[in-house]
């Protein structure tokens, strides 16, 4: 029905130190017997799966490990993932890492229960049936691909970045364990932190906001400014780690049920053509994308502005706005992202087909400002 908002979230959430503990208990009480463990190489080798095994051994539940996932995952990844599942006769996955892994091992469910390949679910509810069950665990805070109907797959093919939409692929359980957070390097931290902080900003101000989702997205862009920094600054901050799990999980709900905008559709194209990491293409891209969008969004640019410590009582709306895109780049300086897209490489020759793409995402219909192809080309300089 038109007035009716449906929302969409896993049945069960673990957040806290500690909360991998609670996964194999968990996973037995669905009567469910063989994980695929989904994960990458670094995880593995940093002993961050070893720590999952544990657990399931405990719990005697079996699993089988795939860890091959690249840091964009790819339609291989994807298929040779299903392959690995279908080879050890899993009746469950068990997602480990950050968006890469969580993403991947969403794909691999819905081409378990649906058939065909990955490409064939590119868009928006595509899927016919239920994901095999997904037990998500996250290790960074930023994605919260975790909680969202949200995954995206490279085709290596078409050099572009797919986006699906998809409630069949959300997990049954998802996991945000601070503990598994301690310790990544600050490189990683800022990024995937930017990349939680854009998606608290685009789905506050995104067309399909609401006032829950809006509630979610003012929380995460709270947390974000008191702990993002110190998370950065040191890795074993356990408070600044646990108030980043929850601004990235929070702002998972948020837009996975009001969507996103886009920095997000332009961060994509930058993803599948230089292999950029994609948190850092959001946040070079957050603030120059944001400029061009704030004056259709009313106030909001000065609720974001007061959640990241500014104080806009005797502001103008233009004074506020420009406070918060002031606020948004101090905070990436002060973490150490990249100044603009010219210092990853990024070539000005490309942005018409970037644009193109970029036109095309899924997220952009979210956004609440019309874009047009000149116009996105003229963000991407911007952000030069």
């Amino acid at each position: 029905m038109k007035n009716v908002r449906r929302m969409y979230w896993p049945a069960l959430n673990l957040v806290g130190p500690g909360a991998i503990k609670e996964v194999g208990l968990e996973i037995k009480n669905l009567g469910l017997k063989k994980a695929l463990i989904v994960s990458d190489k670094v995880l593995n080798s940093l002993g961050i799966v070893k720590k999952l095994t544990d657990v399931l051994e405990e719990n005697d539940v079996k699993f089988a490990i795939y860890d091959d996932v690249q840091q964009n995952p790819t339609m291989k990844n994807c298929h040779d993932g299903l392959q690995k599942f279908n080879d050890e006769k899993c009746d469950l996955i068990i997602s480990l890492g950050g968006g890469s892994p969580q993403d991947c091992a969403k794909a691999v469910g819905i081409l378990k229960t649906n058939g065909g390949k990955i490409r064939d679910y590119e868009g928006i509810g595509i899927s016919k049936k239920k994901s095999v069950p997904i037990v998500a665990i996250n290790t960074t805070a930023g994605t919260a691909s975790e909680v969202t109907v949200n995954y995206v797959i490279t085709d290596e093919e078409r050099y572009i970045k797919m986006v699906m939409v998809d409630p069949n692929c959300l997990a049954t359980i998802s996991v945000n364990d601070s503990e598994l957070m301690i310790d990544k390097p600050a490189a990683l931290t800022a990024a995937t932190g930017m990349d939680a902080l854009t998606h608290a900003m685009e789905a506050y101000i995104t067309a399909g906001a609401f006032r829950l989702s809006d509630t979610l997205a003012l929380e995460s862009i709270k947390l974000i400014g008191e702990s993002l920094e110190n998370a950065v600054k040191d890795g074993t901050d356990i408070e600044a780690r646990s108030k980043m799990a929850w601004a990235s999980y929070v702002a998972g709900l948020s837009f996975s049920n009001a969507g996103l905008g886009i920095v997000h559709s332009m961060a994509h194209q930058l993803g599948s053509e230089y292999n950029l990491p994609h948190g850092v293409a959001n946040a070079v891209l957050l603030p120059h994308v944001e400029e061009y969008n704030m004056d259709a969004c009313g106030e909001k640019f000065r609720d974001i502005a007061e959640a990241l410590g500014v104080s806009t009582g005797s502001m103008s709306t233009t004074e506020a706005n420009n406070a918060a895109i002031t606020a948004i780049k101090s905070l990436s300086k002060r973490i150490g992202i990249p100044s603009g897209l010219e210092e990853l490489g990024v070539k000005e020759e490309d942005f018409g087909k970037l644009a193109d793409q970029a036109l095309a995402d899924a997220c952009t219909g979210g956004n609440p400002k019309q874009v047009t192809k000149e116009d996105i080309i003229n963000i991407y300089k911007k952000a030069m």
